[in-house]
């Protein structure tokens, strides 16, 4: 059966869809759910207007993140809860179409990427709307595809590591899972800002993570990770559970272990202003985190990274001084945006996966 035709409605946050209703407007593909837990759908809607602070982006490229999953399973809901039916999609690089009146950094025709506001996702759609702030220009060294592959990965990175970690010339920084799309990135910022770099990855992918500058790899199937990296300044987990437990073992005291893959604590969630009943629920549930954090005792902090083209302009220069580049394991049709993210949920990428919105080269291979 046909999905019925949408139309996007601006809404405080995410744009979103109301069905029924059908118009002669230019109709925009993209992909999104309905519910929570429901299936990813494609959908139809009217090309959306920009308000008086935004990018009308033509999106040429998208790429996939654990985070599009994880929203989709309602494992966000709590701390960004959206209108549904809601176009999925957190990064992108595209070209301007069209900008909102108080625009004034990018003008029509300029190349562009960003991770967009998360209150207002929506990449895998042919266009999208994109706030100034959380826009920069595509680095002139990189095609849309590896572009779009970086917003998110390399903020993450940036806030973890220079943010919270306050990485200097010799500290040690144990990364975990640095095979993924995330960990090739922050490899890579940590060498460059000087650190000692340990990192988790298979024994297929330690050439891989070698090759960007991991000092030392150990093979999270046969080895313990906090048995053979000790004392390290900062900490940054990526898988949450007990590998975040166990990295209060490897983190110095007085250190700081950094996770975007674990659940906020109570402190997160008065700082992101949740109610007070969340910041008792989340203070409870992260009890077992905080008490490991106090024996060590080191920090810990939870990391929901935010959207910022200042900071994208700050790595834009890295990677046309060549310190950092994109990892990408394969890159998809627009028309299997579906797979495109189940193959990101099933583990199996090394770096990350581009979905190819409206290529402006053939596919690479």
């Amino acid at each position: 059966m046909q999905p019925s035709l949408l139309i996007a409605v601006r809404v405080t946050g995410a744009t979103t869809l109301s069905p029924g209703h059908r118009d002669i407007a230019r109709r925009v593909k993209a992909f999104g759910i309905r519910r929570y837990k429901g299936p990813i759908e494609r959908l139809e809607l009217p090309r959306p207007e920009p308000g008086p602070d935004d990018l009308l982006v033509r999106v040429r490229a998208a790429s996939v993140n654990p985070l599009d999953f994880k929203i989709v399973s309602g494992g966000v809901k709590v701390l960004t809860p959206y209108e549904m039916p809601l176009v999925l999609g957190n990064d992108l690089a595209g070209d301007v179409e069209a900008v909102g009146a108080r625009v004034t950094r990018f003008k029509p025709g300029d190349a562009v990427y960003a991770r967009l506001d998360k209150q207002r996702i929506g990449a895998f759609a042919e266009w999208a709307l994109v706030s100034q702030s959380a826009a920069a220009l595509k680095p002139a060294s990189l095609d849309h595809r590896h572009a779009a592959s970086l917003p998110l990965v390399a903020l993450t990175a940036w806030q973890a590591l220079v943010g919270i970690g306050q990485l200097k010339p010799g500290m040690k920084v144990l990364i975990h899972a640095g095979s993924g799309g995330l960990g090739t990135l922050a490899i890579q910022l940590a060498r460059h800002l000087g650190a000692t770099v340990a990192t988790t990855a298979s024994a297929r992918n330690h050439a891989l993570v070698r090759s960007l500058g991991a000092d030392q790899v150990i093979d999270y199937k046969t080895t313990r990770f906090e048995e053979v990296a000790r004392d390290q300044d900062v900490v940054f987990d990526t898988q949450g559970g007990e590998t975040l437990l166990r990295s209060f073992d490897a983190v110095r005291p007085g250190g700081v272990v950094v996770t975007v893959g674990g659940r906020p604590d109570g402190k997160w969630a008065r700082g992101w202003g949740l109610s007070l009943p969340l910041v008792w629920t989340l203070s409870l549930l992260a009890r077992p985190i905080t008490r490991r954090a106090k024996r060590r005792p080191a920090r810990f902090e939870y990391l929901f990274m935010r959207a910022s083209g200042d900071q994208l302009d700050r790595l834009s220069a890295l990677v046309e001084k060549g310190a950092i580049h994109p990892v990408l394991d394969r890159t998809f049709p627009f028309d299997q945006t579906v797979e495109a993210v189940t193959y990101v949920e099933s583990g199996r990428a090394v770096g990350k996966v581009v979905i190819d919105v409206a290529p402006t080269s053939p596919p690479a291979r």
